[in-house]
């Protein structure tokens, strides 16, 4: 083999192991490689406070609990009971106009069709 043939030989290793490496970290980076509902951990909702803030609320085994999220820290603001037979979360004020507005709206759209 003549140095050229060595020279092309060797780019190209890198450039495939350069493409594996990139593959594995845009893997990684999308979060594609999560498991599926067998998850011990698993986010229920969260409500953002601002522009690095969130407030979280987590199922763990068989407990609800309320994080508080920043860039800097988590910090766990209040333990609810878990579990299959736990309440549901109480629905906030937004839920409640959203589906007051859509019982509006469909009535309205009924009365024109009839």
């Amino acid at each position: 083999m003549d140095e050229a043939a060595i020279l092309r030989l060797i780019v190209s290793l890198v450039f495939i192991i350069a493409l594996i490496l990139a593959g594995a970290w845009m893997t990684r980076r999308a979060g594609w490689l999560r498991s599926g509902p067998n998850q011990p951990i698993k986010v229920i909702g969260s409500q953002s406070l601002g522009a690095r803030a969130y407030v979280a609320v987590v199922q763990v085994d068989n407990a609800r609990l309320v994080l508080g999220v920043t860039s800097n820290q988590v910090s766990l603001l209040h333990t609810l009971p878990g579990g299959e037979s736990a309440a549901p979360l109480p629905s906030t004020e937004a839920d409640e106009a959203e589906s007051g507005f859509a019982h509006s709206l469909r009535q309205i759209l009924s009365r024109r069709r009839v």
